[in-house]
């Protein structure tokens, strides 16, 4: 059978690994697939289109989508996700006890738009007292999709040559919300510390309030590759719904992760988040998830206007096609 040879950017992991290695593939498609970090995979795929195909992320691609930039069209495919309160970080000289403290001080985030930020303000206004437009933001980086904030939030960017995790160590940033851990606290440095003592716990009583495991990732395909193969994105869900069931049958044999105590976590993880935290769809969990944070994108300015979970997919990929009994 004759395949569409696709070129697809995704991040290295267990539940993508299949794909990488060919083990699962597509129907139809000869993937050549390639592993980028995250950052220099989204801004290929936004500034160039240099893929087909590409795992980006949810606030960029949701800042393009609100602004009506349709090249870019999704499936409700969420390779990576990630709990967030272990990655709001406050300077040890800045007196900062608690979210609410950051009033009429400066915080540093990476960029305005990425999505652990967008999750992490949004998390710390709506539960832990934080206002937004009391801060002063500055930004690491420049934004992938040009945005304007609303009324109320000040947004600079650094000088160049400087640095907000360095700001952070010496006081004139009073904290940090970032999307990786910075230097200092992987070096176990007492000069930056988490604003939440025991990010487990905070994350755990998170979901257990909301039933929200947030949602960082989408997988993107070029509008006109998607029209071209109106059938792509159906398999293309399809092939990372296989992909990932691969990963976790391997996960069921201890053998193949070097924990001590593998099913141990993997019992106590499912106690809370189900048997599939993981899993892909627009499913009423999804829908949930991701309506929480559209809301949280459209305050902050990262979206323009309101979105539905449902105007970010294709619509092959919203209703499942029916099948044998």
């Amino acid at each position: 059978m004759s395949t569409v040879r696709l070129v697809m950017a995704c991040g290295d992991y267990d539940i993508t690994r299949p794909l990488v290695d060919g083990v699962v593939t597509p129907k139809g498609v000869d993937l050549v697939t390639m592993t980028y970090p995250s950052p220099q995979r989204h801004w290929r795929m936004l500034k160039h289109h240099e893929f087909d195909i590409a795992e980006m992320s949810l606030g960029s691609f949701v800042a393009k989508r609100s602004r009506g930039e349709d090249d870019l069209v999704a499936i409700p495919v969420f390779p990576h996700r990630r709990f967030r309160h272990g990655y709001a970080f406050v300077s040890a000289a800045a007196g900062v006890t608690e979210a609410a403290d950051f009033a009429g001080r400066t915080v540093g985030v990476r960029s305005w738009q990425t999505t652990a930020g967008v999750w992490l303000r949004g998390i710390l206004a709506e539960h832990h007292g934080m206002d937004l437009t009391a801060v002063r933001w500055i930004a690491q980086d420049g934004e992938d999709v040009p945005l304007e904030l609303p009324p109320g939030l000040s947004l600079e960017t650094v000088t160049p040559g400087e640095d907000v995790v360095n700001g952070c160590v010496n006081g004139d940033v009073a904290g940090l919300i970032y999307p990786e851990l910075p230097g200092p606290v992987l070096a176990g440095e007492p000069t930056i510390r988490r604003i939440f003592p025991d990010p487990r716990q905070a994350e755990q009583d998170y979901y257990r309030s909301t039933g929200i495991f947030p949602i960082m990732h989408v997988v993107a395909i070029r509008a006109d590759v998607a029209e071209r193969y109106p059938w792509l994105p159906r398999n293309l869900m399809d092939a990372f719904d296989a992909a990932k069931a691969t990963a976790m049958r391997r996960l069921q044999d201890p053998r193949t992760v070097s924990l001590a105590w593998l099913r141990a976590l993997q019992e106590e993880e499912r106690a809370l988040l189900g048997p599939d935290p993981w899993h892909y769809g627009l499913d009423d969990s999804n829908a949930h998830t991701l309506q929480t944070f559209l809301r949280y994108a459209l305050e902050q300015g990262v979206a323009s206007r309101a979105l539905t979970p449902e105007e970010l997919f294709h619509p092959a990929t919203l209703e499942n096609p029916p099948a044998y009994v």
